[in-house]
């Protein structure tokens, strides 16, 4: 949205909302360093809490001539994570590092379980400051989601909330309002509660070919409403 508008565009309507920014996605790993500098300075220049990020998928590493299998895009990790830390040591805003639906492997994030995001970071040198963001939509399929959550602890720095429709249209783009489908969202803020997390909720309702197309202040009340009920 902020380069649809052009970034001077984006300022003035900011600074005048009088809103704070919990977070920017999102930045991919798999982009390289100058997409990364790039989006790390637009979340300070908008005074994010954090910067949200993906692995991004083949086409992001395509573009940079590789042409491997998904288990050495996995190697590449632990590296592209520690010189994003190191990058985002000069910035204000924080790293969440966000695990993403198996069904979006290939071109969103080759990283598909909370567990496995896990693993990663704890081989991160203990210097860096990559926390996790968590969202239900991603991973409420995940086994034992309780003790990884705990495991989890103080670097989860954002969570997200939507709700997944049993006859969902769309790969990203058709996820339902709280309380229209699968996911258990009581179950999950207990969870994420008891796991230490008691900042914002970020609602996610990304709906190409329903809300969106919702006025915004009509789906903003249905947010609210569905959240005091189903949350």
């Amino acid at each position: 949205m902020i380069e649809s508008c052009g970034i001077a565009e984006a300022r003035r309507i900011w600074n005048d909302s009088d809103m704070v920014a919990e977070s920017l996605c999102v930045a991919c790993l798999f982009e390289g360093e100058v997409a990364l500098r790039h989006r790390l300075d637009l979340a300070d220049m908008f005074g994010a809490r954090t910067l949200v990020l993906i692995t991004g998928g083949f086409e992001d590493l395509a573009a940079t001539g590789y042409s491997g299998g998904i288990e050495h895009a996995r190697s590449l990790l632990i590296d592209r994570l520690g010189a994003a830390a190191e990058l985002a040591a000069d910035h204000r805003v924080r790293l969440a590092f966000e695990p993403l639906h198996p069904m979006v492997c290939g071109f969103r994030s080759v990283v598909s379980s909370l567990g496995e995001a896990l693993d990663i970071l704890d081989q991160l040198d203990d210097g860096h400051d990559i926390g996790l963001a968590i969202d239900a939509y991603a991973l409420w399929w995940e086994h034992d989601l309780q003790a990884k959550l705990m495991r989890a602890g103080d670097r989860i720095l954002n969570y997200h909330v939507s709700d997944w429709l049993s006859d969902t249209r769309d790969l990203r783009l058709d996820r339902g309002m709280p309380g229209d489908g699968q996911i258990a969202l009581r179950d999950w803020r207990r969870m994420i509660e008891a796991a230490g997390y008691l900042g914002p909720v970020e609602v996610e309702i990304f709906s190409r070919d329903r809300w969106w197309k919702t006025p915004a202040k009509s789906m903003t009340a249905v947010i609210l409403e569905r959240m005091n009920a189903c949350f």
